[in-house]
């Protein structure tokens, strides 16, 4: 008989990585499509509320641009439902790790559709900021629980970061259709179904944010589960996920670095970015357009911002597989970021439309880049039975409920800036959040682990 050698995990894992990537099956492309859907759904709410914003507090409040109340509605709307979102997105990476990844992201898509639904037809401020809770506490649920799921599909590393990356590139559809949907419900509103008594363009755009609940019900019971956590609750070999364990020395550092520069990518986008829509407005070749011309102007400039999107993701998908240092990787972005943010926001944001488009476009790029980053790199420093705990810690507490903090600070350090209108001193806050933010990030990123092994840990 030949003898038995037994090999530690860890070196039969590698072992396995290094088989060449298999074909795509049935299963892993049931599960890539879900996981695209959710993705894209999930900026999809996330990036309607800054074109949604300011339309409705005018129509349900009555509220005008530039006053206290004003700002003080779009503070609370941009933060709130994301801490209402990081604080059930990290009982909801619990529940990932405790009862499944397929389980936890059908309900979370679900949950959002529906929230959704109810966003469109609010009839006050308060009723707005209830719904949207609702839909960001779905999609910080569904989006830990979807990269949990795409990530243990493949044992091979290369295969696992190629398809991380071109999953999220999905995120950046979310973006095109908002720019569509706000579009169309601010031309063609007068020809759709009437709600709340009338046609308008934000409610539409809301409402449609609904739409991936509905395949979703039919392709429900195709969904397999991860066979990474399946195999292991099989053997009884999974272990119940504490959020203590995050903290024990083996990830205490891993933890603590990789919330903190998450929480500075979400301030990147809430506390610049997206105040894109209300700086447009008070650019001078738009500020004395019609209302609804204005409406359009940040529809399309929201294209742009789109094209960045994309482009960002694709080039990390592209660099992911190339640059095997993640510290290295992460500064591809950080170096731009703290460079074309501020510029942006500080020059074209003020006087000229035709250079902001392509200013956003730059700046989206690297700041997209970074959000993909941290979807390829937190599964790889958590084993199995924290994977979805740790991935939400960080993306939960410290990108949604520390980083989108960043939008009431632009909003109140707006009304202390120079420049005369409201839209200047939202533009001069922006820069100012940006580059202190991918500053501190850059910094920060020296601390940053690198992860021990190609293989996901067990």
């Amino acid at each position: 008989m030949k003898p038995e050698i037994n090999l530690p995990r860890t070196e039969v894992l590698e072992s396995l990585s290094e088989q060449p990537p298999g074909r795509l099956g049935t299963t892993q492309w049931i599960v890539l499509i879900v996981a695209c859907l959710g993705f894209a759904f999930d900026t999809y709410e996330i990036v309607i509320l800054p074109l949604v914003v300011r339309p409705a507090l005018i129509e349900l409040g009555n509220r005008q641009p530039g006053t206290g109340e004003f700002n003080r509605w779009v503070g609370l709307l941009f933060y709130v439902p994301l801490a209402a979102g990081g604080i059930f997105g990290l009982l909801g990476g619990y529940l990932t790790d405790r009862f499944g990844r397929r389980r936890v992201l059908v309900w979370s898509i679900l949950l959002y559709g529906i929230s959704a639904f109810v966003s469109g037809c609010a009839g006050s401020p308060l009723m707005l900021l209830v719904s949207r809770c609702g839909a960001m506490v779905g999609v910080c649920v569904e989006f830990v629980a979807g990269v949990a799921w795409v990530a243990e599909l493949f044992p091979n590393p290369r295969q696992r970061e190629s398809m991380l990356g071109y999953t999220q590139v999905f995120s950046a559809l979310g973006g095109v259709l908002v720019a569509v949907a706000y579009y169309v419900g601010v031309t063609y509103g007068d020809h759709l179904p009437e709600i709340r008594g009338g046609h308008q363009g934000w409610r539409y755009a809301l409402i449609f944010g609904m739409a991936p609940a509905i395949p979703l019900m039919i392709i429900r019971p195709f969904l397999p589960e991860s066979p990474m956590w399946q195999e292991k609750k099989a053997r009884g070999m999974l272990k119940r996920p504490r959020l203590s364990e995050l903290f024990q020395p083996a990830l205490r550092k891993s933890t603590i670095v990789a919330t903190f520069m998450t929480a500075c990518s979400f301030a990147a986008s809430f506390g610049a970015h997206l105040h894109t829509s209300r700086i447009i407005p008070g650019l001078p070749q738009v500020r004395d357009l019609p209302r609804q011309l204005q409406e359009q102007t940040v529809s399309i400039v929201e294209l742009y911002s789109d094209l960045g999107n994309f482009a960002g993701r694709i080039l990390f998908a592209f660099l992911a597989v190339r640059i095997l240092g993640q510290r290295r990787l992460l500064r591809s972005f950080l170096v731009p970021g703290v460079i074309i943010f501020p510029l942006v926001y500080l020059f074209p944001a003020r006087y000229d439309l035709g250079w902001f488009k392509i200013g956003i476009v730059l700046s989206v790029a690297a700041m997209t880049g970074q959000y993909s980053f941290w979807g390829n790199y937190l599964p790889r420093i958590y084993p199995t039975h924290l994977r979805g705990t740790g991935k939400s810690f960080a993306t939960n507490i410290g990108g949604r409920m520390i980083g989108t903090s960043a939008a009431l600070v632009t909003t109140q350090l707006a009304s202390i800036m120079p420049g005369g209108n409201p839209s200047t001193q939202l533009a001069y806050a922006a820069a100012t959040v940006a580059f202190l933010v991918y500053f501190v990030a850059l910094i920060a990123s020296f601390w940053l682990p690198e992860p021990e092994h190609r293989a996901l840990p067990e």
